[in-house]
């Protein structure tokens, strides 16, 4: 019995030295590109009514204002980065009305700084998918984001377009 017990650890050790060999891949470099934003949002009419319906009055468009926290968390040599962000806003200070919204998104952004993700969303009018799709200049440290994101639901469309800044700093 502890002859095959031997046989055994020798053969697995044996076979396991190629594994042993092998490189691993480079540890995934991360980025954080967080940062203030602001922009506005346009409401479709089913959007203005499911609020009212909570007693909270906006008319067809609010401003928005808030955080983005956006991870970058693979990047390739051709310049395609994968990115992870959370979108918290409060919207309608104009109008004497505080709207939270918060969004999760993962997209892609290439070298050029065009970006596209999808993820959910979460309103007092309700729950549903965000598709946003922006682009990203920048001017030596600063990035300055330019995003439009739609919110198609079951009480009707918003739109919003917001921009901001962030520091590149690893």
């Amino acid at each position: 019995m502890r002859h095959h017990l031997l046989s055994a650890a020798f053969l697995t050790f044996t076979v396991s030295t190629t594994a042993l060999g092998q490189t691993l891949p480079p540890i995934a470099a991360t980025a954080n590109l967080s940062g203030p934003r602001f922009g506005f949002t346009l409401l479709s009419e089913g959007v203005v009514k499911k609020l009212a319906e909570r007693q909270i009055s906006v008319g067809p468009q609010i401003s928005q204002f808030g955080w983005q926290v956006e991870k970058q968390f693979f990047a390739r040599n051709s310049g395609v980065t994968m990115v992870t962000e959370w979108v918290a806003l409060v919207g309608g200070l104009e109008r004497n009305v505080a709207l939270p919204s918060l969004s999760w998104i993962v997209g892609v952004r290439t070298r050029d700084g065009a970006e596209f993700g999808i993820g959910p969303n979460i309103t007092p009018a309700g729950t549903a998918l965000v598709f946003a799709t922006g682009m990203t200049f920048r001017a030596g440290a600063v990035n300055v984001p330019v995003n439009v994101a739609v919110v198609p639901s079951k009480s009707g469309t918003r739109v919003s377009v917001l921009s901001g800044f962030s520091l590149r700093r690893r």
